[in-house]
């Protein structure tokens, strides 16, 4: 246990060249351990997701309540609310779409696994861990969730359907090539929540994609003509110096 701490402290220090601001990020770490926070965040950021480090309950409820998050990784023992009290809120928050939560705690015993995983926890990791295993956990999660996200989105008479490709406003087909109608898809998820090109090249084009910032513009010009036929380009609103947004009628 010792050296795993050791490995813990050493690593807290590594300094990473990633910008990580606030309103980009993806995964909200919950965890006041400093070294084990830094070891999480830094592991997550270079497979390519963007995570904030909240060091107790309160601020963690704080965060959860501002934006969404598309994962939290939640310790169980924390200064303020513990992680069992985040954990019971976030099932009792009535989102649309529930927030998966990786419970990463020392206390492993099977009673506290059983008792995690029936308040709500999706998976369940002890201390220590490898950094391998927890990346791993939680790209099934995120996979699992948007497997489960609802296939059809509807906003403002525009509908899309990611099943079938297909987006329609009024009830009218639209003619979209399927990268528009996942831009379309992404940018509906949160009506007028503005998404910088670099959130739109992550879940539009994905990580692993090599493709320039300006590719984001290029498509959203086209997706705008199409929608113009149908009279409602001005759903898609420029946000100057920050990126795009839905914006229902």
């Amino acid at each position: 246990m010792d050296t795993q701490v050791n490995l813990f402290s050493r690593l807290a220090y590594i300094r990473v060249d990633v910008a990580m601001p606030d309103q980009e990020a993806e995964i909200l770490i919950v965890e006041d351990d400093v070294a084990i926070a830094r070891l999480i965040e830094l592991h997550l950021q270079r497979a390519g997701y963007r995570a904030v480090v909240c060091p107790d309950g309160d601020e963690a409820m704080r965060r959860l309540q501002e934006c969404a998050w598309r994962l939290v990784i939640l310790d169980r023992m924390l200064p303020g609310k513990s992680g069992m009290q985040i954990l019971r809120w976030l099932n009792r928050s009535g989102q649309e779409e529930r927030t998966p939560v990786l419970m990463v705690t020392a206390l492993s015993s099977t009673a506290e696994r059983v008792q995690g995983l029936t308040e709500g926890a999706d998976d369940y990791l002890s201390k220590p861990f490898e950094p391998e295993e927890l990346v791993a956990r939680v790209g099934a999660l995120l996979r699992r969730s948007e497997a489960h996200m609802e296939s059809i989105l509807a906003c403002g008479g525009v509908s899309v359907n990611a099943d079938s490709n297909e987006a329609s406003i009024g009830g009218q087909p639209v003619e979209l090539r399927p990268l528009e109608v996942r831009l379309l898809q992404v940018l509906m998820r949160k009506p007028g929540k503005t998404r910088s090109r670099e959130y739109l090249l992550d879940h539009v084009w994905g990580h692993d994609a090599f493709v320039e910032p300006r590719t984001v513009d290029v498509t959203v010009k086209r997706l705008r003509g199409a929608l113009r036929s149908m009279g409602r380009d001005d759903c898609v609103e420029t946000v100057r110096g920050m990126g795009y947004r839905f914006r229902s009628q």
